[in-house]
């Protein structure tokens, strides 16, 4: 089986990636990455290349076992998860929520609300931890 991980490098994308680290070191089970498209203030819309997301799991001290990174051109996050998670028939769904204001703790998020509803498997929502450095040391998950 196989463990989905929605990922930008964003403080909710390393929360999640490091979430499905964890998982995937308990139940033995491979990590699909889905690094889906953002906002950078100089590239405009992108995603992180594979480089770019295997440098960051090196980063974790993680060595780059199971792993596969999928990358999409669809700007929907929902659906590209969904449709990964269809493809490589996972366990797990893994994605990462920005945290909001008191008023808007109710509304999750378009794409997140899809996945929560749509994901044929349990989904983990992680919440990005401001006291969790963004770049922790090596070995540290």
């Amino acid at each position: 089986m196989t463990i989905v991980v929605g990922y930008s490098p964003s403080g909710q994308g390393r929360a999640a990636l490091r979430a499905a680290l964890r998982y995937a070191a308990r139940t033995q089970e491979g990590l699909a990455i889905a690094s889906h498209q953002y906002h950078d203030a100089e590239q405009g819309v992108t995603a992180a290349s594979e480089a770019a997301v295997r440098a960051e799991l090196e980063e974790l001290g993680i060595l780059c076992g199971d792993v596969t990174v999928h990358s999409s051109p669809e700007r929907d996050i929902g659906e590209f998860l969904l449709s990964l998670v269809e493809e490589v028939d996972a366990s797990l769904v893994v994605i990462g929520l920005r945290r909001k204001p008191p008023i808007g703790k109710m509304n999750l998020g378009a794409s997140a609300r899809r996945v929560v509803l749509g994901a044929p498997c349990p989904v983990l929502a992680v919440k990005d931890d401001p006291l969790v450095p963004t770049n922790p040391p090596a070995g540290r998950s």
